[in-house]
């Protein structure tokens, strides 16, 4: 399974859907009538020397190139995780304050590499690259790796082993790549922690944020998922299917998830006293006393989790299986 988030679709993610299928459309757009590519091509000569300000917008929006609209709309479906998250109009905060940051640092490092190596960098490659490969940074801090299988005895592929391969795909695809990769990684780790105050500086208004949910939201928002359809109420043969193997999946997950847990428990001190069975931890001292009723803010994380479009049943053992961990839940429920 490629992507980590889940077979949710794009539910609660209309600016990663719009993105998709605006950018996309352009791009074949652009291949249908090739005499209209020339406004956008990241050309850093023409903008410097005949001040043509406006490729600034129009080069690092729409990729030119068929296999790098490909792997940035992969990327891009891949971390609408941050959207159902954060909340679009957060999410939408991140892209823009590291396009911005990304733009400054893009002319930055080119007259690094020119003073470096006294070469002279016309082209970029065009596209929305640099906020795309912005997103690897939140991707790389906050999402847990989870082991999914081994090749070879030795190489361990985890949950987020495909995406860092379609990244690196998306590296090597033109010469120039690294270095907008590069600047990506530097604005959006600048952008996220917050240096110099720069997510209260660049940032969507709450203003534009209310016209967009108005306006764009009712026509790229998808509609939720219904996983709890019973049988014989309509549901087709494969739907019932479908909802079998998503359940087998989630049990099977569930189960190495426990298994991980289980694994990562401290042993036994070897000696003549066991001090684990004089001095038990906190966790297993109420194991024999009386079952533990909800507590209140157990409750607010399951509104929560049901809020982001998960069922309340998912929600519950979600935070069980994590112990309450309601950053560990999510990340669960994701990536389910």
């Amino acid at each position: 399974m490629f992507t980590t988030t889940g077979s949710r679709g794009l539910y609660k993610a209309p600016l990663s859907k719009s993105l998709l299928l605006v950018l996309n459309g352009l791009t074949l757009m652009l291949i249908l009538l090739p005499q209209y590519q020339e406004f956008f091509i990241y050309n850093l000569q023409a903008l410097t020397q005949q001040k043509q300000v406006w490729r600034l917008l129009c080069g690092r929006l729409v990729c030119l190139d068929v296999k790098d609209s490909f792997c940035s709309s992969l990327l891009i479906y891949n971390f609408r995780i941050f959207e159902r998250r954060f909340g679009t109009r957060k999410f939408a905060s991140f892209l823009l304050g590291s396009w911005c940051l990304s733009a400054l640092t893009d002319f930055l490092l080119v007259q690094a590499f020119q003073h470096l190596f006294d070469y002279e960098v016309e082209e970029l490659p065009a596209g929305l690259l640099a906020p795309v490969f912005s997103l690897f940074v939140p991707f790389y801090l906050s999402i847990p790796r989870m082991p999914v299988t081994q090749i070879l005895g030795h190489i361990h592929i985890t949950n987020k082993s495909l995406v860092y391969i379609v990244g690196l795909q998306l590296l090597t695809s033109s010469p120039f790549m690294w270095l907008l990769a590069l600047s990506g990684l530097v604005s959006g780790g600048l952008y996220l922690s917050n240096i110099l105050w720069l997510q209260k500086i660049l940032f969507v208004p709450a203003w534009l944020s209310r016209i967009a949910r108005y306006i764009l939201e009712p026509i790229f928002s998808s509609s939720q998922p219904n996983n709890e359809t019973p049988v014989g109420m309509g549901a087709t043969l494969d739907i019932q299917r479908q909802q079998r193997m998503d359940l087998l999946d989630q049990q099977l997950l569930l189960a190495q998830y426990n298994e991980a847990r289980r694994n990562a428990r401290p042993q036994p001190q070897a000696g003549l006293l066991q001090w684990t069975r004089l001095f038990p931890s906190l966790r297993h001292r109420g194991q024999n006393g009386p079952p533990m009723q909800p507590q209140p803010q157990e409750q607010v994380w399951v509104a929560r989790l049901v809020e982001m479009g998960f069922s309340r049943t998912d929600a519950l053992e979600a935070l069980r299986a994590s112990n309450n961990d309601i950053n560990m839940a999510t990340n669960f429920l994701l990536q389910h």
